[in-house]
């Protein structure tokens, strides 16, 4: 069976789960669906949902921060929304030198559409994008 028929989620290595909860879910949000071991801590790893299923599993990892592309991304209806709120939790946006973004971070999305970057402590991106 192809892997199209299963459901994939992303997973983010983090190299403090204790940090990472207070972001994940003090700043973003998002709601912990169960945790488990990771890197030989008891309560090492979270898997979080999104959209109605599990979506993203953070672990404690010496790996954590390593890569400089977009992790995982959140299509949302409103983005100035979701944008204000998460700025009000003190998730602050990532502005690149080569794009122009609005006051809030956001920028226009190739092929269409709006696009807002940010980061979690260990500098894993995340983007919020639109539509419109």
């Amino acid at each position: 069976m192809p892997l199209s028929a299963y459901r994939v989620r992303a997973s983010i290595a983090v190299s403090d789960i204790h940090r990472a909860v207070e972001f994940y879910e003090g700043k973003l949000g998002l709601r912990a669906l169960q945790s488990g071991p990771s890197a030989h801590v008891a309560g090492g790893s979270r898997t979080y949902g999104s959209g109605g299923g599990p979506a993203l599993n953070v672990y404690q990892s010496v790996t954590a921060g390593k890569s400089p592309a977009t992790l995982a991304t959140w299509y949302v209806d409103d983005l100035d929304e979701i944008v204000d709120e998460l700025t009000s939790t003190g998730v602050e946006f990532t502005r690149y030198d080569q794009l122009e973004h609005d006051a809030k971070g956001i920028t226009a999305r190739a092929g269409g559409g709006r696009i807002a970057w940010f980061q979690d402590p260990d500098g894993n991106t995340f983007a919020i994008e639109a539509d419109v």
